[in-house]
């Protein structure tokens, strides 16, 4: 029998041997094991070092220069952020109505926790309430804004005509200095409404039950619970979801490009009179269309430092109301 395995070209035992010993030379157990997990690691690290680490730390360089994308660069040492911080008004345009959006985050957070409260129950069919409502997350932002350009038409859109039809003249939305943010934080709100939900939905369930039970022994009500059980659990969820609302406003741009620039191939979004106009999309106005790609390396620097001292702010203050397991 053990001729015949050796025929069909089955590894001697000897063999086998010889390889395990080759194998367990190298290092302990526990080394080989840690470079098979850098093996595994590398290619996403080695992406990230090429393609992600390179060009951000490159771009420090090439703020200090003036650079169309073609030409040579020509060092202009700090003049690039000597423009944005005291001479240029759009950058300080772009801010204001970045913090603008911000208001959006807020209402955002209450109506995604109320959401998920509601999903919390256990009710028959909840399951696909749950995927509706997430179903904004998964779609294309591009047929998303499209869909909402045409919901905000001040002429047939869907969202005037309703209001007609109480007797109400919509505004002009997108087309309207005055009504453009307040759409954009609209678009906002409901985007974001199914990804918080889902997070504060897993913070729910993570309350322990026994604790909710035994205050409910005890005669407490249902806001009773919520204040001083699920509240402080859920907290770092919360602290979470509202650090990384704000570094995705400050983000915005496929909105702004999408529903607020013309028809024609050159226009440009922003308006009306620069009422939407993001720091990022600013941003991306001087690298790719006015090819100032030093400037626009300025500004990115500039909107990275707000970024950073904002999230450093909210990690110390976070140490009063966010309530950890500890």
């Amino acid at each position: 029998m053990a001729n015949n395995v050796l025929k069909q070209g089955a590894p001697s035992p000897v063999a086998t041997a010889a390889v395990k010993r080759s194998w367990l030379s190298f290092g302990n157990l526990r080394t080989q094991e840690a470079i098979v997990g850098y093996l595994f690691i590398a290619p996403l690290v080695i992406g990230f070092l090429i393609f992600q680490l390179y060009p951000m730390l490159h771009s420090i360089t090439i703020s200090f220069t003036d650079w169309d994308l073609i030409g040579t660069q020509k060092f202009v040492g700090f003049a690039n952020y000597i423009k944005a911080l005291t001479k240029d008004r759009l950058v300080g345009i772009a801010f204001a109505n970045t913090v603008y959006l911000m208001a959006g985050i807020p209402i955002g957070m209450a109506l995604s926790l109320l959401l998920a409260l509601a999903m919390n129950q256990k009710i028959k069919g909840i399951s696909i309430f749950r995927t509706i409502y997430f179903l904004p997350v998964v779609s294309s932002v591009v047929a998303i804004s499209v869909l909402w350009r045409w919901i905000f038409n001040p002429d047939f859109g869907l969202l005037n005509v309703l209001l007609k039809y109480i007797g109400i003249d919509g505004p002009l939305w997108l087309a309207s200095a005055d009504w453009a943010k307040p759409a954009l934080i609209i678009v906002g709100v409901w985007g974001g409404l199914g990804f918080n939900m889902l997070l504060f939905l897993a913070a729910l369930q993570a309350v322990p039950k026994e604790l909710m039970e035994a205050a409910t022994i005890d005669g407490a009500g249902v806001w009773q619970r919520f204040r001083h059980i699920t509240w402080p659990f859920i907290t770092p969820t919360i602290f979470f979801v509202f650090v990384t609302s704000i570094i995705g406003t400050f983000q915005v741009f496929a909105q702004i490009h999408l529903m607020t620039r013309g028809s024609g191939p050159s226009s440009i979004g922003g308006g009306p009179k620069w009422a939407t106009l993001t720091v990022v999309y600013y941003l991306w106005l001087n690298g790719f269309q006015y090819y100032q790609m030093g400037y626009a390396s300025a500004i990115a620097w500039l909107l990275g430092i707000v970024m950073f001292a904002l999230t450093i702010i909210q990690f110390l203050v976070a140490r009063r109301w966010v309530f950890y397991n500890d």
